[in-house]
């Protein structure tokens, strides 16, 4: 198996990064809870406490009227003045900290997820589409199988120069974006992420201009010409999915949250497929014979080591579990060995 575990330094501050992310996404939460602003303001001789704020949904600012000016209006607006500038300072503190353990990770090689892969995966977080809608598939969620392991896998299994997201049409997805975002699409995400960001000839994908790909993907349904969304917009300049064999498996797998670490030391969440899912997966594009045979290669050492990975370190998901209950029966069944340990690791 390709693949090497964290030393006893690596292992703590990747402890510690958790810790302090943790704390970073509670203050942040915190902070977004003070959006917006309140002021009295007089109407008609009359003093109202207004609170303004956007709609992180539709990006409309809203107003909305607290009450007349009494005591019990003045008792919100002072605990709203306060609570906007105590949770910013808490937020601020909380940057602070990631920074500094940011350098440690740096120092220490922890580093795993490519910078844009990262820079996707937040904007995706942050506007409330990661693991509601969207899944992160293929290589890049290497990156949290490793990391829940305490591993660092070979890099001629990790890397790329592309990611693939798995589109839920099920799912009613809705995007929680900032004040001020114009382009409310999922290429304008990406452009968050990298202003180079366009969407090429093939509906489904966008690229950099360093050449990194991300491909919007979805199952393929039987009948084909079953009607659901292929985009979270009705913008017909944004992404569409794309619908591929095989990956109606993934949808209906359980999926797998990790917190890894990006190529500048900064913590990343990543929801990704059940590495059970993923190794089947892998192993059943393997055998695919109209597949590139160096990809089919690729795709068997990627289920292997996966395999070995939840067999040995992830051990609260059993092969046995029903998982694996939206994957057809016999490629299960070809999967199993590649789950079996050694005796000796067995033991």
């Amino acid at each position: 198996m390709q693949l090497q575990e964290l030393n006893g330094d690596q292992s703590r501050e990747l402890i510690n990064t958790a810790q302090r992310y943790s704390v970073w996404a509670e203050a942040r939460k915190r902070y977004e809870g003070y959006r917006g602003s309140m002021s009295f303001v007089a109407r008609n001789g009359v003093e109202y406490l207004l609170r303004d704020y956007y709609d992180p949904k539709s990006g409309v600012r809203r107003q909305k009227s607290l009450g007349r000016r009494d005591f019990s209006t003045e008792r919100i607006f002072e605990a709203f003045t306060q609570g906007k500038v105590e949770s910013a300072d808490r937020r601020r503190a909380a940057s602070d900290t990631l920074q500094r353990q940011a350098a440690v990770n740096r120092a220490l090689r922890l580093g795993r997820v490519p910078e844009i892969a990262a820079r996707i995966a937040r904007e995706l977080d942050e506007a409330g589409l990661l693991g509601r809608g969207i899944k992160i598939v293929g290589t890049n969620a290497l990156f949290a199988y490793e990391a829940a392991a305490g591993v660092h896998l070979a890099s001629e299994l990790t890397t790329t120069e592309d990611m693939d997201m798995l589109f839920d049409a099920r799912a009613r997805i809705r995007l929680a974006l900032e004040e001020g975002v114009e382009e409310r699409t999922l290429l304008g995400l990406l452009r968050q992420a990298d202003k180079s960001f366009a969407r090429t000839s093939r509906t489904f994908q966008a690229a950099n201009a360093e050449g990194y790909l991300v491909d919007l993907i979805k199952p393929e349904r039987n009948p084909p010409w079953t009607i659901e969304a292929s985009s979270i917009s009705d913008d017909r300049f944004d992404l569409e999915a794309s619908p591929i064999d095989g990956l109606a498996w993934h949808e209906s797998a359980p999926p797998f949250e990790a917190l890894a670490i990006d190529a500048r030391g900064f913590p990343v969440r990543l929801v990704v497929p059940d590495p059970r899912a993923f190794a089947v997966h892998k192993l059943w594009l393997s055998e695919q014979s109209d597949r590139n045979p160096a990809k089919r290669r690729r795709d068997r050492q990627q289920a292997e080591t996966v395999a070995q990975i939840t067999a040995r370190y992830l051990q609260h998901l059993p092969f046995e579990s029903n998982a694996l209950k939206s994957f057809p029966k016999p490629i299960v069944e070809r999967a199993g060995p590649l789950f079996e340990l050694s005796g000796e690791e067995a033991s």
